[in-house]
């Protein structure tokens, strides 16, 4: 990359050290923690890690380390380049080298956005998946492949060298983030064959702060491409594209210093956990319903969706009905602004975010948003109609009925338990018997116990496949003024 090209648009002057290393080198980290990075201004590098695939690492190290983050609304575009990344490497093909990093003296904070899968964590209990086969391997010695060993490892070697303190910060969906993965990793280090040493070094000098993101991020396609380079004037081989808005609310408990990320908008907080519910269920939960519907209906975008009649009622059904009800707002927070800020921004064509993205992974980002607001409902003797839409609808997408299309936006989605619901159908006696069963692997909560839930999706999906997405909806906004537990016709 030109660098006489694109001066005037570095955020920051280039970093010297290395001070984090971040786990998930993709899309939203660049254009989220990164950009904070940049804008605090004050020398901080970091380290990218990305998983599995080459293709960023290697834009960005033939690009020394830069990229650009196009930011694109109705009314205009802009383009930065944030300049904080000291290199990039890939950790399936050098696991090693991931926690050699972390391990580092000179590494004060280790980052990760690796998405609620990336955790090898148990969905009915939350504790570590020690029969994962990665965790087995970890555990028995091997270079450690999974993020909660990588971590683990690096650690134990931390405590039995330089000692040095250090912040693991999780800034994915989850809520509690940073207190699941202090319990990941201690369980992780508690299992070792030899008990680990390193359980009270980590007490001492670990901080696992919890944390709020959110922006939204599109994947990168040629037409961004295009666009960064009329902006930029030079070839970027991997931008990013982004909306304007972005927001990250965090605990401020650092072990070893951290950059001066409010003078980005960073926000500093106590109520960490009312932000991750409202940010959870309120935009993530309703952006999984549109979708949904969006893609049954046809929509390749969320604005395309949104902008649909009977998915923008359902929205702000399922957002003000059911998800703000069980949700308890941060201290002088304007939940009117914030709501209008989220249609808002779920309007956003010059974005063109795609419902097969927002869609995908659902068995992995449902069980976050759904099981407590629907648990909450149920004990009040209210059904909530429009959280068991969202379920029959995802099902509708991922594991479709024999004889039922729903269509390529839904078949794009990309789902881990894709085969595992496909052999659940494949014995199923009826819709029925195939929703209790998914509802009890994947939610694996309480509400897995729940007759009056499950049969309300298998209505739902009952209703989608014969009569269509939009006839569910309206039988969803239908029963909201009946009875609380009144079946809808199927």
């Amino acid at each position: 990359m030109n660098r006489a090209s694109i001066s005037r648009h570095l955020l920051t002057a280039r970093p010297t050290g290395t001070g984090i290393v971040h786990l998930g080198l993709g899309n939203f980290h660049r254009a989220h923690q990164a950009v904070y990075t940049a804008h605090a201004g004050d020398g901080w590098g970091i380290l990218g890690v990305a998983s599995r695939s080459a293709a960023v690492a290697d834009a960005m190290n033939r690009q020394d380390g830069l990229y650009s983050v196009l930011e694109l609304s109705p009314g205009g575009s802009s383009i930065s380049v944030p300049g904080v990344h000291t290199g990039a490497i890939v950790a399936a093909s050098n696991p090693a080298a991931v926690v050699d990093a972390i391990a580092a003296e000179g590494t004060r904070i280790v980052s990760m956005t690796v998405t609620e899968h990336g955790y090898c964590m148990d969905p009915s209990t939350h504790r570590l998946a020690l029969d994962h086969p990665g965790i087995v391997a970890d555990l028995a010695g091997a270079t450690p492949s999974t993020v909660i060993g990588q971590i683990a490892r690096a650690l134990e070697r931390r405590a039995e060298t330089h000692g040095a303190p250090i912040t693991v910060l999780n800034c994915d969906n989850m809520q509690s983030n940073g207190t699941q993965t202090r319990r990941l990793v201690l369980e992780f280090l508690q299992a070792t064959k030899q008990r680990s040493k390193a359980e009270s070094w980590v007490a001492e000098n670990v901080t696992f702060p919890n944390s709020m993101v959110d922006r939204i991020v599109p994947a990168t396609t040629d037409a961004y491409r295009a666009a960064a380079y009329e902006l930029l004037g030079v070839h970027d081989l991997s931008p990013v594209p982004a909306e304007p808005f972005t927001m990250w609310v965090m605990e401020d408990r650092f072990a070893a210093g951290r950059p001066a990320w409010e003078r980005g908008g960073a926000v500093f907080s106590d109520e960490v956990e009312a932000y991750e519910l409202l940010k959870l269920r309120l935009l993530n939960g309703t952006h999984s319903l549109i979708a949904y519907l969006g893609a049954l209906d046809g929509h390749a975008t969320i604005p395309e969706a949104r902008a649909t009649g009977f998915i923008e009622s359902a929205a702000r059904a399922v957002l003000e009905d059911e998800y703000l009800p069980t949700v308890a707002l941060p201290r002088d927070f304007d939940i009117d602004a914030y709501i209008a800020s989220l249609f808002e921004r779920w309007s956003n064509d010059a974005l063109g975010h795609r419902t097969q993205q927002v869609g995908s992974d659902g068995s992995v980002k449902l069980p976050q948003r759904i099981p407590s607001p629907a648990l909450e409902l149920l004990r009040q003797g209210v059904m909530p109609e429009h959280l068991a839409l969202t379920c029959a609808a995802w099902l509708c997408c991922v594991v479709p009925l024999s004889g039922f299309d729903p269509g390529p936006h839904a078949r794009a989605m990309v789902d881990p338990a894709r085969e595992r619901l496909g052999t659940l159908a494949a014995h199923s006696r009826s819709t029925e018997d195939l929703v209790r069963s998914a509802i009890a692997q994947v939610f694996a909560t309480e509400l897995a116990e729940s007759n009056d839930f499950a049969r309300r999706v298998s209505d739902y999906v009952a209703v989608i496949t014969r009569d269509g997405v939009r006839a569910a909806a309206r039988e969803a906004a239908r029963s909201r003024t009946s009875r609380p537990h009144a079946s809808p016709a199927a």
